[in-house]
């Protein structure tokens, strides 16, 4: 038998082998051709047995999130041919998982100079899987937290709702899990074990970059949700999220799409019509821009000293910062930057260490988040209009204006931006679209207040 294990860039088809679930773990296995199974492992502790109304409802979650964490071990070797063992996927699902690949991995495909588009085709049944059923869930939200000011936010505005709730995250983040427990809210910690070969494809060459992780978690925790019986799952992805990073040979590059919009549409209404029916699932920040969320943040002080939003502390391989925030990626110079105009200024140079906006050369890095003569990163990042709008008001403040990047944008940079390009105000508002439920209508005042 042929051992494509090493080599998956040779191979003719990537298949999902098959995948179970028995006493809190999920078996996902995948291979190249017809070579060593890659096997990883998702586990739930403290599963409880799974009442007869969800054993459907599992069995449909459970085939989501093996065939969306298949993106992990398809861009290794991006063969031309997907094959799906046992029972044919329907033709929505099929249109799901083409628009997740495709957008997902545009970033991917943009740093390996691939194309992709027209190359990932799911084989699918011209009949439809049928409608999903109700899985008898209770009035319960699973907050996906990272550690970061966004999902902290949501959490306080569940909170102020008065919505029960359970905090999730997917992996062994000791940060994250010390964010959490100052919820002091319930807590569930998923474990995910990636195919140990992985690493060694990588290791000899493989295609490897950037894949659509939240699309991953979120199927994880639709799994999750079924498993423990919550009803809601509430992410906390803003309306910037949905702006693309680049445009490139035509099409937009992403860094973010499966934290975007369009994602959170597909996927909310395919889990209601192929999951469950009572299973809801969206973005409570979606109207928001970061500069409201990091508004919001600002007022939550008993958090300041255990959040971060660097990601090179979210690494699964490599050294992590020795702190909480490496002074030296996008998002840290991003957080601070967002974070200053609803900080005192010692407060927020305590949180990081040092003054990011005093410091002449990141003024590259602050060039590229204001997407001045550069592109936004490959990061969570906001919009260029808010890096600028937040860096025009830290200009008109005594405190800020003569520090070394703020100067220079003032006197560099400001003058070619039309003003009402600077306005911060507009930017505090909820606005666009969204699909928060009617039973958290208060969000609306609250995120104004």
């Amino acid at each position: 038998m042929p051992d494509m294990t090493t080599d998956p860039k040779k191979a003719s088809a990537f298949r999902f082998v098959r995948c179970s679930y028995a006493d809190g773990v999920a078996e996902l296995v995948y291979a190249f051709d017809d070579g060593e199974e890659l096997i990883e492992r998702v586990t739930l502790p403290d599963a409880p047995a799974v009442p007869p109304a969800r054993v459907q409802p599992l069995k449909a979650a459970l085939r989501l999130l093996h065939l969306i964490a298949g993106v992990s071990y398809y861009k290794a070797g991006v063969p031309g041919r997907i094959a799906i063992d046992g029972d044919p996927i329907d033709a929505p699902t099929a249109a799901l998982l083409e628009q997740l690949y495709e957008h997902g991995l545009a970033e991917f495909a943009y740093q390996n100079r691939l194309d992709l588009r027209g190359r990932i085709r799911f084989p699918h049944a011209a009949s439809s899987s049928g409608a999903a059923m109700r899985a008898n869930l209770e009035r319960r939200s699973l907050v996906p937290i990272g550690g970061g000011k966004d999902s902290i936010v949501t959490v306080e505005l569940l909170r102020a709702m008065a919505e029960p709730m359970t905090v999730a995250w997917v992996g062994s983040s000791e940060l994250i899990a010390h964010c959490a427990a100052r919820t002091a809210l319930p807590r569930l910690n998923v474990g995910r074990a990636l195919a140990p070969q992985l690493f060694e494809m990588n290791r000899q060459g493989a295609w490897n970059g950037h894949i659509p992780v939240t699309a991953i978690n979120s199927a994880i925790l639709v799994l999750a949700a079924i498993v423990y019986g919550h009803d809601t799952i509430v992410f906390s992805n803003e309306r910037s999220a949905s702006a693309p990073t680049l445009e490139s040979d035509g099409r937009e590059v992403n860094h973010q799409w499966s934290k975007g919009y369009a994602f959170e549409q597909a996927f909310g209404a395919y889990i209601t019509t192929h999951v469950a029916s009572d299973l809801c699932y969206f973005s409570l920040l979606r109207p928001l821009s970061e500069l409201a969320v990091t508004r919001l943040f600002g007022r939550l002080v008993r958090y300041h000293d255990v959040f971060s939003s660097c990601n090179r502390n979210f690494k699964i391989l490599g050294e992590r910062p020795g702190s909480r925030w490496c002074g030296a990626c996008p998002k840290c110079h991003f957080v601070f930057l967002a974070l200053a105009p609803f900080l005192p200024k010692p407060q927020l140079v305590a949180i990081f260490g040092r003054n990011l906006l005093d410091d002449a050369t990141l003024a590259p890095a602050f060039d590229a988040l204001m997407e001045w003569n550069a592109h936004k990163p490959f990061e969570c990042v906001g919009e260029a209009r808010e890096s600028r709008a937040a860096m025009a008001a830290l200009a008109r403040r005594a405190e800020w204006r003569e520090d070394a990047i703020v100067a220079r944008f003032r006197d560099e940079i400001a003058p070619h931006i039309d003003v009402a390009q600077l306005a911060l105000e507009p930017l505090l508002a909820p606005a666009g679209e969204h699909r928060i439920p009617d039973r958290y209508a208060r969000f609306d005042a609250l995120a104004r207040a």
